[in-house]
């Protein structure tokens, strides 16, 4: 079976008292209540090594937002996924849709991320998702399958995480019915069989994404193949994400 993981992107959210106060509150949490799911925050950059040491010695995981593809260099603003593992940093999420989006982030670009990943050793959480016109069009399936080949790495290991994330459906209050996404997540598994083998394809988890909360979670959570979810709001609020966690079947 796979271990659902529940997720928390904070995206540009959050200052140091806050930030390691829900770090600090989460990490109390499933220590004192063993979770019965995965859980990982990934703050903004400014926050890393303060939200490391919060959650230091719980079972709460640490993940950056992005990962430059070079090792070190002169890239100004950015970090390497080597400098992410440094700060305490298992895994990484790629290809987001407002990556994509806001700095013209390419399915190549977010491939060679997800080298300077393994490289690194992080695990890579890559996203992939269509635009509510591409779901108009009908060509949902067709575009996630474009991402999928063209965006993850051309060999991977079970530790590989893919989240389906509708862009129409991020911050919008507006969720995928569990039809969609039951449809779209059998055609991701289906994929992975295809590129990875049976056994890689069949252990690597699939996240959903896009206005993940308390009220739907756990009839999201029920879906075939959804192995849990990247959380963008409700990670920012301590009872949400951990009432989130708590609906994993």
């Amino acid at each position: 079976m796979r271990r659902k993981l529940i997720a928390g992107n904070w995206k540009m959210n959050g200052l140091r008292a806050g930030g390691t106060a829900l770090a600090g509150g989460l990490a109390e949490k499933a220590n004192a209540e063993t979770p019965i799911c995965d859980f990982l925050v990934c703050p903004p950059a400014h926050l890393l090594i303060p939200v490391a040491d919060a959650i230091s010695g719980s079972p709460v995981a640490l993940g950056g937002q992005d990962c430059h593809v070079n090792a070190s260099g002169a890239h100004t603003g950015d970090l390497s996924a080597e400098m992410l593992a440094d700060t305490g940093c298992s895994f990484v999420v790629l290809g987001h849709s407002e990556r994509r989006a806001d700095h013209g982030e390419s399915n190549a670009l977010v491939r060679t991320k997800s080298a300077a990943a393994e490289r690194a050793g992080l695990t890579a959480i890559i996203c992939v998702g269509e635009t509510a016109e591409e779901r108009k069009a009908g060509r949902a399936l067709e575009v996630i399958e474009k991402q999928i080949r063209e965006s993850l790495p051309e060999s991977a290991e079970a530790s590989l995480v893919v989240a389906y994330e509708p862009v129409w459906a991020i911050g919008t209050g507006l969720t995928a019915t569990p039809g969609d996404v039951a449809e779209v997540h059998a055609q991701i598994r289906k994929l992975l069989i295809e590129l990875f083998g049976n056994d890689t394809g069949n252990a690597i988890r699939i996240l959903y994404g896009g206005s993940v909360k308390p009220a739907n979670a756990a009839e999201l959570m029920a879906v075939e193949n959804v192995d849990g979810a990247l959380v963008g709001g409700a990670s920012l609020k301590l009872d949400d994400f951990w009432a989130i966690g708590r609906s994993c079947p």
